[in-house]
């Protein structure tokens, strides 16, 4: 896995919560690619309402509990890394929505680097 910070490409893929790849979870299979791909982050994010092509609103309220809801995979690497991973998403062919978005990662100064706040010590006050 690499480290990353800076300008960055954040990858987002959009799937019903029972997409399925050869009886996967079609996300797992993403983001177990994305990891054997040596991408720097990939999270899902499980929606609680939405519609997509089919028009129909998928809801997690109570009475609709077993709507395939959204789920989105979210990946953030440099572009080059991104674009390289796309043809992965090809092959499994999902059927959901595929963005591609510029970013900037920012990381967490480690204890004693300054920032706003800190006095000449690197220590907030």
């Amino acid at each position: 896995m690499s480290r990353l910070v800076g300008a960055a490409l954040r990858l987002t893929v959009v799937v019903g919560e029972y997409d399925t790849w050869h009886h996967r979870p079609l996300y797992s299979e993403v983001v177990h690619r994305a990891h054997a791909a040596g991408l720097a982050g990939a999270s899902v994010f499980r929606g609680v309402e939405g519609f997509g092509a089919s028009s129909l609103i998928h809801t997690s309220r109570l009475l609709s509990l077993g709507e395939d809801l959204p789920v989105a995979v979210v990946i953030v690497d440099t572009e080059e890394r991104v674009r390289a991973f796309l043809p992965e998403l090809d092959e499994l062919a999902p059927e959901g929505l595929v963005t591609l978005e510029r970013c900037e990662v920012l990381l967490p100064r480690p204890p004693g680097a300054g920032g706003p706040g800190a006095d000449a010590e690197g220590e907030r006050g």
